[in-house]
């Protein structure tokens, strides 16, 4: 049975200061896999957290990371919003804090080397397909209702991670323009990619808390369960391949 310890960990990019959380299982031994997660454009809250144990308890060290950093949230769209841009708006802060997170996890003696991938949420959705772009060297990455707009034409080749992007169908803010460009990029780049779409899904169709905030601040938000429950599957299937 999983024993499943999420600690707080701390950890610098620059000098900013990272405060992110490692899910394990404890009665698991020696070196495996690792997922690091991304959070949505609130950052990481509980359920980004909830995320990284639901990985551990599939047996992999999972990392919750800070991309704001000092931990900062937001609980309107308005803040959000700033913390979010602040990192876009200089993708350079994005990277090195990413970077920061790969570099964390390759020093633990429980995580196997190489065998690192990544997921993420809306604006952590983003953030590990940029990754991918820039050719980090992960296993995978997989993008949940993530933006995929690029900072990062990438090379043919240049794409060293397998890609999964799980995309509402309804989603009103990641418009069909935006899935085409993407998929042209991958198919110019080479890359080893897939895209799929859940029809009438709207935007954050994973989070359950989605539909609370979306009636509260008016936003074309909603959780929805089926399409949660298939982009949640497809991940597993593709980490199990990766990691086989």
């Amino acid at each position: 049975m999983a024993n499943i310890t999420a600690e707080n960990v701390v950890y610098t990019a620059g000098a900013t200061t990272l405060r992110g959380t490692l899910a394990v299982d404890a009665e698991r031994s020696g070196p495996r896999p690792a997922v690091i997660v991304v959070h949505e454009w609130w950052g990481l809250n509980d359920y980004i957290r909830g995320r990284a144990c639901q990985l551990a308890e599939l047996g992999y060290v999972a990392l919750a990371v800070d991309m704001y950093g000092e931990g900062r949230t937001a609980d309107d769209p308005g803040g959000a919003s700033a913390l979010m841009m602040a990192v876009l708006q200089d993708i350079k802060l994005g990277e090195e804090r990413f970077a920061a997170a790969v570099d964390l996890l390759r020093a633990r003696q429980d995580v196997a080397p190489g065998r690192i991938a990544a997921i993420g949420y809306c604006f952590g959705g983003a953030m590990v397909l940029h990754a991918a772009r820039k050719g980090v060297p992960l296993r995978a990455v997989v993008s949940f209702h993530g933006s995929l707009g690029s900072f990062h034409k990438p090379a043919p080749g240049e794409v060293k991670a397998r890609v999964l992007v799980c995309h509402g169908g309804g989603d009103a803010l990641v418009p069909e323009a935006d899935v085409k460009a993407f998929e042209a990029e991958m198919i110019a780049a080479r890359a080893d990619y897939r895209i799929e779409s859940y029809p009438g899904a709207p935007h954050s169709f994973t989070n359950p808390e989605a539909t609370e905030k979306g009636t509260r601040y008016g936003l074309p938000v909603a959780y929805d369960g089926a399409a949660d429950a298939r982009s949640w599957a497809s991940m597993q299937a593709l980490l199990g391949e990766v990691f086989a």
